[in-house]
């Protein structure tokens, strides 16, 4: 492995109706979370085609790192927000650079 660094790809899919909704909680989360500790990278994204289809393109610098992140108070405050406003549970899947 080339890279020791953690990369996480989380999708998340709006209800056709929550889109704004889903939208301002997912990017309440970008200030806070890139001033944690071991944040590297965190981009949130929507689909140009489907709007509906958001994708957090995230970089740790350690696996301790995200598990952090996992548990702080505003990553928590926001997956109680998730009900309601997404069609389906989040698809969250870490990967590790390899070139």
């Amino acid at each position: 492995m080339s890279n020791s660094t953690l990369h996480v790809v989380a999708r998340l899919v709006a209800l056709p109706d929550k889109v704004e909704e889903l939208k301002a909680v997912l990017s309440a989360l970008i200030e806070p979370t890139r001033a944690e500790e071991g944040c590297l990278k965190y981009e949130l994204l929507q689909n140009q085609t489907k709007p509906t289809d958001f994708t957090f393109v995230e970089e740790w610098a350690t696996p301790e790192a995200l598990d952090a992140h996992l548990v702080t108070e505003h990553l928590q405050a926001a997956i109680k927000q998730l009900d309601g406003l997404v069609a389906d549970t989040p698809d969250i899947r870490r990967y590790t650079k390899i070139l």
